[in-house]
C-alpha cells in the first residue's frame, strides 16, 4: 500500500499544507504536488473534499485523506521510517493535545489579531501571548518537542517559526518576546535551520504581501470599514 502513487493538493501560503509537505519530506516519500487556488477552487478539490472544500488533501492510491493533522498521522502510520509521533500512548495523546491547543489558542487568536484593529487586536494579542507562555513551559529544557529530532508536534507547531513572525510584522504586534520566551525562541531557530523546513517555505516577501491583503479584506468584510 505504501508504494502507491501519492499526490498532495495544497496552497502556496498555507501552513497547513506545509505540515504535510514536511512530513512527506522527512519520511522520504515521493509525491506529486498540485497547487490549488483557494479563491477559485478546482472541481478536483471540490470532488475530493466536498465537506470542507479546503486544502490540504492527500491522495494515496485510491484513498483520499483530508485535514492536516489527520494527514500527518496517516503518513506516520503508513510509512514507518522516521517515526513522528511518540511510541508511548500517553505521549502520543499529549502531542495531539498540544497540537490542538496551539491551533485553537494561538493560531486562531493571532490571526484574529491581524484581522482586527484597536482594542480587539490588543485583546487577541494578549490571549496569544498567554498561549505562548504555556508552550514556553512545554518546550523549556528541550531542543525540539520531539527531542533531538523533529517530530509530530514540531511539524504541527512549525507555523509558529515562520508564519507567526510575519503576522506579527503585518499586525504591528509582538507575541513572542525572545527575552520573555527564550525556550520558544531557541526552538524557532532550531526549526528554521532544519533543512527540510528551511528548504520548504514560501517566499517571505510574497507572504507579507499576501497576509497584508488577506487580513485587510477580512477586516473590511467583518466591519464594513475600509482601511
Amino acid at each position: 500500500m505504501a508504494q502507491q502513487e501519492v499526490k498532495l493538493l495544497g496552497f502556496w501560503a498555507s501552513p497547513f499544507a506545509y505540515r504535510v509537505i514536511w512530513a512527506l519530506k522527512l519520511k522520504g516519500v515521493d509525491y506529486e504536488y498540485i497547487e490549488e487556488d483557494i479563491f477559485n477552487k478546482s472541481p478536483l478539490l471540490l470532488q475530493l473534499n466536498p465537506l470542507h472544500k479546503r486544502v490540504p488533501v492527500l491522495i494515496h492510491g485510491h484513498r483520499v485523506i483530508c485535514e492536516s493533522y489527520v494527514i500527518v498521522q496517516y503518513i506516520d502510520e503508513t510509512w514507518p521510517q522516521y517515526p513522528l509521533l511518540p511510541q508511548h500512548p500517553y505521549e502520543r495523546a499529549m502531542a495531539r493535545f498540544w497540537a490542538e491547543f496551539a491551533e485553537s489558542k494561538l493560531l486562531e487568536t493571532a490571526w484574529m489579531g491581524i484581522c482586527s484593529r484597536g482594542e480587539e487586536r490588543e485583546r487577541a494579542a494578549k490571549l496569544a501571548i498567554e498561549a505562548v507562555a504555556k508552550i514556553e513551559e512545554l518546550v523549556k529544557g528541550k531542543k525540539l518537542f520531539g527531542g533531538e529530532s523533529i517530530g509530530y508536534l514540531d511539524i504541527c507547531l512549525g507555523w509558529i517559526s515562520y508564519w507567526l513572525p510575519i503576522w506579527e510584522e503585518v499586525g504591528c504586534m509582538q507575541i513572542i518576546d525572545p527575552i520573555k520566551f527564550p525556550a520558544t525562541s531557541s526552538w524557532i531557530d532550531t526549526v528554521l535551520h532544519h533543512p527540510v523546513i528551511r528548504d520548504n517555505l514560501p517566499a517571505r516577501e510574497a507572504m507579507i504581501v499576501y497576509v497584508q491583503k488577506r487580513s485587510k479584506d477580512i477586516y473590511e468584510s467583518r466591519t464594513g470599514l475600509r482601511v
